[in-house]
């Protein structure tokens, strides 16, 4: 197979966006001409060393009296009322009932009649949340219960308050235990370290059975998890109704509670009082409590560090600090992956390694053409995603015009980096997810792993390329005899993945079984990306035949995003909506809004033609009937949405010639020495430099 001549054609005919001509250039020339620095979830570049703590938290405003598809908005042109009226709000909520107010039991209250738990919860809040944070969240909560009791029917999804992203454990559970103590109507749900505030539909549902006193106290029994302690129902004759109390709660909270009806004496022995009591239900095994010493013992560490690297494949360069700091790579997590070919900055987090210890192995990493720096303790691991975007500063080489072209080389950069700066490139996966310039790609090996063809996967990874060292040596051989204890030892140590298969396959063996074990020696992360890899091909397929069959235009059946910020990772099906004709008619939605589905089993397709490709391409390739889980290697792929196009931000370009000097002249393309183009910007979360760079220069890079 030569070299991948096939993924090149297959990447070239990729449709562009854009009408302009484009120009022709050399990127990543050295890996310093190419540099990506990642930008943390608070928009910071992470190589600027900061003290700020990295557990801060930044919440997210809630406009309030506002129920509309965008319920996250920007603190701007916000106003706010005076500040400390939480309880008021609570009591205004409760309904302003003085029979409501006055059935609340005595030990929750106060001699001035506030409520003990409210004050209390109240301060939680207002030691993890800022005042106007606070105030935006009573206010959110009052509204929600406005709606409730609103006679007009209203329509669309439940509004949502983000309260910001909480990397702290401790503060995310604290904060969690007292918005539902202070707010038993209300739920909090956790979302990649994102806590949102929801309206508790179910506390609505038992206020249709019980007082809403009683709906009230109940839930802020259940969230408190007091050992031994019970709640009871007012006293109820009435059996039917006790029995629909009874199905309610055993229905919603049966694994973590248990009803039992008891008689009152009330003189009246035809109709006696009867009252439902709840208790927790006991733990199978109760374990005895560790001491405070004993815990802090076993607590995880985790340390946070910002690692430099060089012209080095991110896998490799994490089995190398494995190898040294005597762990195994799954203790690494990191937000995103980062070229090889590049000068990249990343957060990285590492689990039972000290910052001492990290700061030790400094000098031995730089041989590798590693640094890292910015080395602290925190909290928790890190996840993908769990980053704004990343920074680029490209120099793009060896500039000309296309042949044929007699515009001048400047006017035609500019032009092209307008182009893509108003209207956007489509946003494609970049051809180093697939493994660019080499012979199998990482698609290939995904697509074998979905359709569980273990040892053809196997075979596939350690498939060599044409060139003659020992890394290529020992795939042909393996190839050649499948002698896997003579392919490891051949094997350079630095190839840390291939030599832990190998490892894997010679105490195995080399057969389905045994391959299924050798996959398993690699971290999930690892394992998934390849099934990640083969949806991300089949997705850039998708994105070039919508816009080569319907172009730039929103048609029925298309599939557009219902929130203004698309989270590629966490946007659920109910934030998808599927386009009418009417829609269509009255150019309702705009092909910024359209967004395509990335492969797995909780997604949905377009339904026009674009949805008839997705069937027949998984037809082509053995997967109709693939539920894209493969239960052998412990892999699940839900799929996600990813829009069509993306833009790039805070875009700047200079162009110089060799002496790397700013060129002047109005038609720089007349210059005897060379050009470059210094072109720096920022991308989204999973959007790739040269995929934005093929845009502008339309050509594959």
């Amino acid at each position: 197979m030569e070299e991948d001549t096939d993924f090149r054609i297959k990447f070239s005919s990729l449709c562009y966006i854009n009408d302009h001509v484009g120009f022709c250039g050399t990127i990543k020339s050295s890996p310093s001409d190419f540099v990506v620095i990642e930008i943390d979830e608070q928009g910071q570049l992470v190589n600027m060393v900061s003290d700020e703590p990295l557990n801060k938290i930044h919440s997210i405003p809630y406009q309030p009296n506002t129920f509309a598809k965008k319920p996250k908005l920007n603190r701007q042109n916000l106003t706010f009322e005076e500040p400390n009226q939480e309880l008021d709000t609570l009591t205004k909520c409760l309904g302003g009932d003085p029979d409501l107010q006055s059935g609340l039991k005595s030990e929750d209250t106060n001699k001035d009649g506030t409520l003990k738990c409210a004050e209390e919860k109240a301060d939680v809040l207002g030691s993890l949340l800022d005042e106007k944070t606070n105030e935006l969240l009573s206010q959110f909560a009052c509204d929600t219960k406005e709606k409730w009791n609103c006679t007009t029917e209203l329509f669309g999804p439940p509004p949502e308050f983000s309260l910001g992203r909480i990397l702290d454990k401790t503060q995310r559970a604290s904060l969690h235990s007292a918005v539902r103590q202070k707010f038993p109507y209300l739920i909090t749900v956790g979302k990649n370290s994102e806590i949102i505030v929801k309206p508790n539909q179910e506390y609505k549902e038992l206020c249709h059975l019980v007082s809403e006193e009683e709906a009230f106290d109940f839930f802020k029994y259940l969230d408190a998890k007091k050992e031994n302690s019970r709640f009871t129902f007012k006293p109820d004759t009435n059996k039917d109704h006790r029995k629909a109390v009874h199905h309610f709660v055993n229905r919603k909270f049966g694994n973590l509670v248990e009803t039992k009806s008891f008689s009152e004496l009330n003189g009246n022995a035809a109709h006696p009082n009867v009252v439902i009591t709840v208790k927790f239900r006991e733990k199978a095994h109760k374990h005895k409590k560790r001491s405070l010493l004993e815990s802090q013992e076993r607590k995880v560490v985790y340390t946070a560090f910002t690692l430099q690297k060089e012209n080095l494949e991110m896998f490799e360069a994490l089995g190398f600090l494995a190898v040294k700091l005597g762990v195994i790579p799954s203790d690494f997590s990191y937000a995103g992956l980062k070229d090889k070919k590049a000068i990249t900055y990343q957060t990285m987090v590492v689990r039972k390694v000290t910052p001492e210890r990290l700061k030790s192995i400094d000098k031995e990493i730089e041989n590798k053409r590693m640094k890292m720096f910015n080395i602290r303790s925190v909290d928790d691991s890190l996840r993908l995603g769990q980053l704004k975007g990343n920074h680029f500063d490209i120099v793009i080489r060896t500039l000309k015009r296309k042949n044929n072209d007699s515009a001048h080389l400047e006017e035609r950069i500019l032009e092209a980096i307008e182009n893509v700066k108003d209207k956007g490139f489509v946003n494609y996966y970049g051809p180093q997810r697939f493994g660019k310039g080499r012979k199998v790609h990482t698609d290939q090996i995904g697509l074998a792993l979905l359709k569980s063809e273990m040892m053809k996967a196997v075979k596939l990874f350690l498939t060599p390329e044409d060139s003659d060292d020992p890394v290529n040596r020992a795939k042909k051989y393996f190839l050649q005899t499948e002698d896997v204890k003579g392919t490891h030892s051949r094997m350079p140590e630095f190839k840390v993945r291939e030599r832990a298969m190998l490892e894997s396959l010679n105490r195995f063996g080399m057969t389905e079984e045994g391959c299924v074990q050798a996959w398993f020696s690699f971290p999930h992360s690892m394992r998934i990306f390849y099934i990640h890899a083969y949806s991300s091909k089949i997705w850039n397929e998708a994105a070039s035949y919508r816009l080569a069959t319907y172009g730039s235009r929103v048609v029925e059946g298309d599939l557009v995003c219902l929130d203004g910020n698309v989270d590629d990772e966490l946007l659920p099906n109910s934030k998808v909506h599927t386009v009418t004709k009417e829609e269509e008619s009255t150019n309702a939605y705009g092909i910024h809004q359209v967004v395509l589905p990335v492969l797995g089993y909780n997604i949905q397709y377009p339904k026009n033609k674009v949805g008839e490709w997705y069937h027949e391409i998984l037809s082509r390739d053995g997967l109709q009937t693939c539920r894209f889980k493969v239960p052998a290697l412990k892999l699940n792929a839900p799929g996600c949405y990813r829009q069509i196009l993306k833009y790039p931000h805070n875009l700047s370009y200079q162009l110089k010639d060799e002496q790397d000097t700013a060129v002047k002249t109005k038609d720089p393309c007349i210059s005897e020495a060379p050009l470059s183009l210094l072109i720096s910007f920022d991308l989204d979360s999973s959007c790739y430099a040269t995929v934005c760079l093929r845009e502008i220069m339309k050509q594959d890079v």
